[in-house]
This record gives structure tokens, C-alpha cells and sequence, in this order.
């Protein structure tokens, strides 16, 4: 059987981006980083409120270094499936202790699915062709759920994170037997 593939969302899942400012997890350090990316649309934002002088704000981001550890134990082949695509590798991969990982690029303009569809869950979908993958992210519902089921030809856990707390024990709990189910 191939090994599953953990796709992993970064803000929600590994960076608990929607906790409280003064309340960092247990675990969590912060970090203060200016990617590309993020430079470029804080330049936009900058120059869209009449401040294009100023410089980019850093993005504050909460990062466990026991997730890359749990993460690379888990029998899964992991995939980068976040809008950070190959800044992750860059950026969050060196605090984790994660090597560099194969990641999703994204369409441009973001597709827009109906029926309360996650943009993302066309599109890892067909980056599946059919292999079992386990997807953690903070925007998973069950409409992505049925989604996926009626379109995906192969096992897939769809795995809701807390945005305010970041995986836990029991999300990698519960990806590690979902993954011993597939035999």
C-alpha cells in the first residue's frame, strides 16, 4: 500500500493564528518573520491607507518545535498545503526541524467552489489523483467532507484544527490511527 500523505495547513494547525495576542499556547514561541510574500502585501496595505513610505509590520507567528518532531513520526508522507506554499520550507520548516517538503501551489485567482466548499478542497483533491491523505486545516467542514467523499477516489481524513490552540495531542492521536486503520 503507498503511505498516506499528511497535508499540512500552517496558520491554524501549526501557528494558532486566531488565539488571543497576550495568551501564547504552552509550548509556542514566538516569532517575528517577513516573507516575501508577506512584504508584498503589507507594501499593498501601505500604500492602499497612504503610508507607502513605511515599513512592512512583521507577521507574528506561534510555532511548537514538538510538532516537527510528531509530525516526521507520523507514517505519512508530508505535503505543505498552505498559502505559505514554498516560503513553509523557508520559514517554518527550520523552527520545526522538518526537512524541506513537496508543497501545493495554489491557483491564481482563488477558485471559488459553492455550497460552503473550502477553495482549497477542489484543489487537493486533484493534486490527490486518488491517494489517501489525511488534511489538517482550520476551515475544514462537512461540506468539504462530502465534497471530498463524492469525488475522491481513495481513503481521506479531513481534520478540523483549532485555530486558537494549534495541534494537539489528541489531533495527533487521532491522525496516527487513522492512518494504522488503512493497514
Amino acid at each position: 500500500m503507498v503511505r498516506p500523505v499528511l497535508l499540512l495547513d500552517v496558520d491554524g494547525p501549526l501557528n494558532p493564528d486566531a488565539g488571543k495576542p497576550h495568551r501564547r499556547p504552552e509550548g509556542y514561541g514566538t516569532h517575528r518573520l517577513v516573507t516575501p510574500r508577506w512584504a508584498a502585501a503589507e507594501r499593498r496595505r501601505l500604500a492602499w491607507w497612504g503610508t507607502p513610505h513605511k515599513r512592512p509590520k512583521p507577521l507574528r507567528v506561534w510555532l511548537n518545535p514538538e510538532h516537527g518532531p510528531a509530525l516526521t513520526a507520523l507514517p505519512y508522507d508530508l505535503v505543505w498545503a498552505t498559502t505559505w506554499e514554498e516560503e513553509a520550507n523557508a520559514f517554518i520548516a527550520p523552527v520545526l526541524g522538518l526537512p524541506e517538503l513537496p508543497f501545493i501551489t495554489w491557483s491564481e485567482p482563488r477558485p471559488e467552489p459553492e455550497g460552503g466548499v473550502f477553495w482549497k478542497t477542489p484543489e487537493i483533491v486533484a493534486w490527490a489523483r486518488g491517494r489517501p491523505f489525511a488534511w489538517v486545516d482550520d476551515h475544514i467542514t462537512d461540506a468539504d467532507r462530502s465534497w471530498v467523499r463524492a469525488r475522491h477516489d481513495g481513503p481521506a481524513l479531513l481534520h478540523r484544527v483549532d485555530p486558537k490552540v494549534g495541534l494537539t495531542a489528541g489531533d495527533f492521536t487521532r491522525l496516527a490511527e487513522w492512518a494504522r486503520s488503512l493497514g
